[in-house]
């Protein structure tokens, strides 16, 4: 690692992102722009973990966005995490944006939750029987989503949506579903049809190994278009057991839908028979308490969770009705099950999460520092010339260098990936960890300053007139 900046900016404290000072009166962006000028950070140690890790896991990842494919270079390796910062092995430290991919909505290790988990943890890390956490959590739950009546509780946003695909089909007694080009619901063979995210930014149109059979029964319609999918739905007639998607897209970017299409969409499920699925792994908890179900004052049938509900740790779930759950074993026929579903560190972290989440406000701050961040990052990429389009929801947001606007995910593949893996990797360099790939969208946390976002929107501007 090596210092250009003031060493204040890169000292290993929080307190390294305060606004900077001249004759003791504090100054934001002006100061800040001429602090970020030139990169600083070098990744010696992230390399070298990096290549050995190349040698021991598939592509040196857990997951294949991790690799930075899509946005050249090679990963840095985390250290760790606190607030609204992470810092690498070779002690850099970055203003981070991705917050473990959405859980860390309170900032990272919030204080209170790690309490609560040690607590928890002097008890047994692992049960394997009811707990009465569980119970405190599905309340919780039950209480703020809207559709939401009697929950099912699953390690993974993927096994939650697993569930909840076997769940439309035995409710129904059909088999086909529509989703949608670009929505991402987990690597079950049943969903990796135009899948987005991480397929997306390999440029695989599927994935290899995925039986013809198993996705037969899927059908791809266009986001933010309504006639695709009515065109399939009378094409199949009784045949539907359920219309599934990111309320809000967060797997090929950040991608909003009009209030007609949602409203469109339950329409058409009650015409048809079909049950109306919410993924809301991503958006749950994240832009509204309730989630983009409440955002938008539309009610699905069924609701798939994950990242925010476990706080940092591996949760998901799935729930809806009553009479559609009571379909879930034991109570019904319909068998899923998990050795570790409903582990109390993970329940414990969730409970303490939504509890802060609960709080007045807290939404409401989210979108305003969210909208800072988007408005700031828009207006650096047009005073230097850059195409570039992007929104907001709650505590979501995302960017393209694209003229826009983007409403599909046949809009978002226009963008220039090029420069926005050149423009990644310079933020990268200069303090700011953003989601390495076009194809997926940011997350604020509570914990990030109105200090953090000028700094970020600084940097920006200095990237945006090197490009």
């Amino acid at each position: 690692m090596k210092f250009t900046f003031a060493a204040a900016f890169l000292a290993g404290t929080a307190t390294a992102f305060a606004p900077v000072t001249f004759g003791g009166r504090p100054t934001h962006t002006s100061s800040l722009k001429s602090a970020v000028e030139e990169s600083v950070y070098t990744f010696a140690k992230s390399e070298e973990i990096f290549a050995e890790a190349q040698t021991l896991m598939p592509g040196g990842v857990s997951s294949p966005v991790r690799a930075f494919k899509s946005v050249g270079g090679n990963p840095v390796v985390f250290d760790r995490v606190k607030g609204a910062y992470a810092w690498d092995v070779d002690e850099n430290k970055y203003i981070d944006y991705v917050g473990t991919w959405g859980p860390a909505i309170l900032g990272h290790a919030d204080d209170d939750v790690l309490d609560a988990v040690k607590a928890t943890m002097e008890k047994g890390t692992s049960f394997g029987a009811p707990c009465p956490l569980e119970n405190e959590l599905a309340k919780a739950v039950v209480a703020a989503v809207p559709s939401v009546e009697m929950v099912r509780f699953t390690n993974s946003g993927t096994e939650a949506c697993m569930g909840m695909i076997r769940l439309v089909r035995a409710f129904t007694g059909r088999e086909k579903v529509i989703k949608f080009e670009g929505c991402y619901h987990g690597h079950a063979d049943s969903f990796l049809v135009q899948a987005g995210s991480g397929v997306a930014t390999l440029g695989l149109p599927d994935s290899p190994g995925v039986p013809a059979a198993a996705t037969s029964a899927t059908y791809c319609a266009e986001y933010n278009n309504l006639e695709s999918v009515k065109a399939i739905l009378e094409a199949n007639k009784d045949e539907m057991a359920a219309i599934i998607l990111e309320p809000i897209v967060g797997n090929s970017g950040f991608i909003k839908p009009t209030q007609e299409f949602l409203e469109g969409l339950r329409a058409l499920c009650d015409e048809h028979g079909a049950l109306l699925v919410f993924d809301e792994v991503m958006t749950g908890f994240r832009v509204a308490f309730g989630g983009a179900q409440q955002y938008f004052g539309v009610t699905p049938d069924v609701t798939t969770m994950g990242k925010v509900i476990g706080g940092g740790l591996p949760v998901g779930a799935y729930g809806g009705r009553k009479d559609i759950m009571e379909v879930v074993a034991p109570a019904g026929p319909m068998y899923q099950a998990g050795t570790l579903s409903g582990n109390p560190l993970a329940m414990t972290a969730g409970i303490e999460t939504l509890k802060k989440l609960s709080e007045p406000g807290v939404y409401e701050e989210l979108e305003r520092k969210s909208q800072k961040l988007v408005d700031g990052i828009l207006a650096a990429g047009k005073k230097h010339g850059h195409a570039l389009t992007g929104g907001c929801a709650g505590g979501m947001f995302g960017w393209f260098f694209n003229e826009g606007p983007v409403s599909s995910f046949k809009d978002a593949a226009k963008s220039d990936t090029e420069k926005f893996g050149k423009w990644h990797r310079m933020m990268l360099e200069r303090g700011v960890y953003l989601a390495p790939s076009t194809y997926e969208a940011g997350f604020m946390s509570m914990s990030h300053t109105d200090e953090d976002i000028e700094r970020t929107i600084a940097i920006a501007e200095d990237v945006m007139s090197k490009l």
